[in-house]
């Protein structure tokens, strides 16, 4: 049975939120409509994206520049 996308991100998103930079872990659709984890982070960061994986349990991992995130 495969492992649905979000049980990947439940499973990953402590880990993926302890990489510096890192403000949100996600789900959203590739261009064809595919499920990825979707990672953000608050600016551009080389080092940070280069300790991000790929793919995740056979999900691909997008990383997107959203900004800081603050609490209301």
């Amino acid at each position: 049975m495969p492992v649905s996308v979000q049980e990947v991100k439940k499973t990953h998103q402590a880990e993926l939120m302890a990489t510096p930079g890192v403000v949100s872990v996600g789900i959203g659709q590739d261009e064809n409509g595919k499920p990825v984890i979707i990672v953000g982070l608050d600016q551009p960061r080389p080092e940070a994206q280069e300790l991000l994986p790929q793919s995740l349990d056979g999900y691909p991992v997008v990383v997107r520049i959203v900004g800081p995130i603050k609490a209301q």
